[in-house]
């Protein structure tokens, strides 16, 4: 059918299309992961001030624009890890993650029902993919909901979560999975169960060999369907970071 029929306008027209918000607000007072500084968010200069600062009060001016600056950490709120969080400096950081991979089918796959602190295992990951009746192909964007994102506003946030294993993550990289994301505050268990297993960001240090790249601090997995979706995670171009802040959005076409 030609992009100029009659009957492909009035299908497109008749189409709709669904925005589902899954990153975090960013305020002063959030909660973060242990160690990473939350926001600060200070005015620099008010409407007026900028109006008088600019030299166009004494025309009249008395309310232009406003502007803060804003102190955020790479890894507070919804971000992406790139892989110079695990691998070190000389690694490449998120303006290196292919804009390709940020750009993709969506799955979510539903881990609620395991114990807090559990680790996802392959198994784990097998009986969702089977539960939704879906085969993994490469460049889909995998989403694997917690729960946490209930109570992100809860110190309960940081514990009540489960979070990948290591060979979970490498059987999702080897079926062409290399963006990966979590409604909970790291892709890995919580830190009191690493500490229980004496076992440290295995999921994480996944990075340090194989190119992958994942999404923490996300919000709104309930409101996505388990798959038939398209997802947009494009991070901030930030240099020399080892992680950037994205806002990312599920799209559903009806």
């Amino acid at each position: 059918m030609s992009a100029n029929s009659p009957n492909y306008l009035k299908r497109k027209h008749n189409m709709t299309r669904q925005l589902i918000d899954l990153s975090m607000p960013v305020h002063e007072g959030m909660i973060t992961f242990p160690r990473v500084q939350g926001p600060k968010i200070t005015m620099l200069e008010s409407w007026k001030e900028f109006a008088d600062n600019i030299g166009a009060g004494k025309y009249g001016e008395d309310h232009l624009t406003a502007h803060y600056v804003v102190s955020h950490s790479d890894h507070a709120g919804t971000h992406v890890d790139a892989v110079k969080h695990m691998r070190g400096p000389d690694a490449p950081g998120p303006e290196g993650i292919p804009l390709e991979y940020c750009y993709s089918d969506g799955v979510v796959l539903d881990f609620r029902h395991l114990e807090k602190g559990a680790g996802i295992t392959v198994e784990d990951i097998i009986s969702a993919l089977k539960k939704i009746k879906y085969t993994l192909k490469e460049r889909d964007i995998v989403l694997i909901q917690t729960g946490a994102s209930a109570y992100n506003d809860e110190p309960r946030y940081l514990t009540d979560h489960v979070g990948m294993t290591a060979e979970a993550t490498r059987w999702l990289i080897a079926r062409g999975v290399r963006m990966m994301g979590c409604d909970a505050p790291t892709f890995d268990p919580p830190v009191w169960a690493m500490f229980k297993r004496e076992e440290f960001w295995l999921a994480h240090k996944v990075m340090q060999e194989d190119d992958y790249w994942h999404l923490e601090n996300m919000v709104n997995l309930d409101q996505l369907p388990s798959h038939g979706f398209t997802l947009s995670v494009f991070p901030v171009a930030w240099q020399g970071t080892t992680g950037a802040p994205v806002r990312a959005v599920g799209i559903i076409d009806g």
